[in-house]
């Protein structure tokens, strides 16, 4: 009997279907990181004072510069080797969510906010009346870890989960996962920015409670820069998310191994969570009835969910919760369609409901205010979100789809 197909898979091979899940921004800025480290250490540029985030250079001479500057310079290669396999699991998540330019957006945005809580706590600090510290003021931060922990706060809120691991060895809850991988992260490495770190969870934070909603644009600026000319190349690659949740030319392929332990560096649940934000995309009967397990036509690799569901619940179990059950040898690479024949039709009726003009019927209220607010702090109309979620019976990933939908 000829050996499954998956198994002959080399490294080579494995490392492309690795690359190619990356959607386009996280793999830009993984790109962009790593090329600007090569330079540096090419031309041994090695002491960032120019381009690091400095509060006393900051405030003395206005350079803002420094606040976008510092986040894409990494002092060592495990730095930016760190910094970049951590940004792999979240930023592809939160990409799939949001689609590729509203990420860009909420990058810089992040990276705004972290500087300003950066310099106001370093002025503070430095200039109270009871003791002052001028220490964070002559502090040179670079590195991109303190969007990272921005991004390990919204992802966090986003999955709903109560408990996080810590590198699998032990967990803890959800609110304090952030906060704990900062004091780790402390004790264990030397020469780390406390302060830039703690920005970070701060600016996740308010991001979350919606205090940057007034700050968010809304859906047709990010369908303006979509369609712009200049942009229309980097829209029609495959890796490309549109802020609609489709792509208009192809959909992400991704690759899994069915019941083996979490790649994912911050995270146990990261790379099972990615899956489940897959953009959709519709396949052709004929093509489902050759084989179930590989829709489309030879571009990409579909698979299937095993029974078997771990007990610490992540989004892939919860979207997937509904769908018909399936046997662990269907379990293949690839990422082909997520959600059951049930799930799509609850999505597409409440879509045609909206677009079409007819009012939707009344449904009870199942969402509580915090879901409301975690869902208007995305940039979505309090209405459409109270619709969903009545939709989603109080899903919050489902409203997500839905609301996705809507917007396309």
């Amino acid at each position: 009997m000829r050996p499954n197909i998956v198994s002959e898979a080399g490294l080579q091979t494995r490392a492309g279907q690795w690359w190619d899940s990356i959607p386009f921004l996280t793999s830009a800025v993984v790109i962009v990181c790593g090329v600007i480290y090569l330079i540096c250490l090419l031309v041994g540029y090695d002491t960032f004072y120019e381009i690091c985030f400095l509060p006393e250079a900051v405030v003395a001479h206005f350079q803002v510069y420094r606040i976008y500057t510092s986040i894409i310079f990494h002092g060592s290669l495990l730095h930016v080797l760190f910094n970049m396999l951590a940004l792999v699991p979240l930023g592809s998540e939160l990409e799939r969510i949001m689609g590729s330019i509203r990420l860009l957006y909420t990058i810089i945005l992040l990276a705004t906010s972290n500087a300003i809580f950066h310099l106001f706590i370093a002025l503070v600090v430095a200039y109270n009346p009871f003791h002052p510290y001028d220490h964070f003021m002559n502090e040179c931060a670079i590195g991109f870890s303190g969007i990272l922990f921005s991004m390990i706060v919204i992802e966090t809120t986003l999955s709903g989960v109560q408990s996080r691991s810590v590198f699998g060895l032990f967990n803890v809850p959800a609110k304090w996962y952030a906060f704990i991988l900062l004091v780790v992260f402390q004790l264990l490495m030397s020469n780390v920015s406390l302060l830039g770190h703690l920005c970070g969870i701060l600016s996740g934070f308010a991001y979350t409670y919606g205090l940057f909603n007034f700050l968010i644009p809304g859906p047709s600026f990010y369908a303006a820069i979509e369609s712009s000319s200049w942009l229309a190349s980097c829209v029609r690659r495959p890796k490309f998310i549109l802020c609609s949740g489709g792509n208009p030319s192809a959909y992400i392929p991704t690759y899994t191994v069915q019941n083996t332990p979490s790649s994912g560096l911050l995270s146990g649940n990261i790379w099972r969570n990615v899956s489940s934000w897959m953009p959709q995309r519709e396949t052709s009967a004929q093509s489902a009835q050759e084989d179930p397990r590989f829709p489309g036509r030879g571009r990409t690799l579909g698979s299937v969910q095993s029974t078997a569901v771990n007990s610490d619940s992540n989004l892939q179990a919860r979207l997937l919760d509904n769908s018909r059950p399936t046997t662990p040898d269907t379990a293949a690479v690839g990422a082909g369609e997520r959600l059951s024949n049930e799930r799509q039709l609850q999505v597409n009726d409440v879509v045609s409901a909206g677009a079409g003009g007819y009012p939707l019927p009344q449904m009870p209220q199942v969402a509580s205010e915090e879901q409301i607010q975690k869902l208007v702090s995305m940039g979505f109309e309090r209405t459409q979100v109270e619709v969903a979620l009545a939709a989603a019976d109080g899903d919050l990933n489902v409203a997500v789809e839905i609301l996705m939908s809507q917007q396309g």
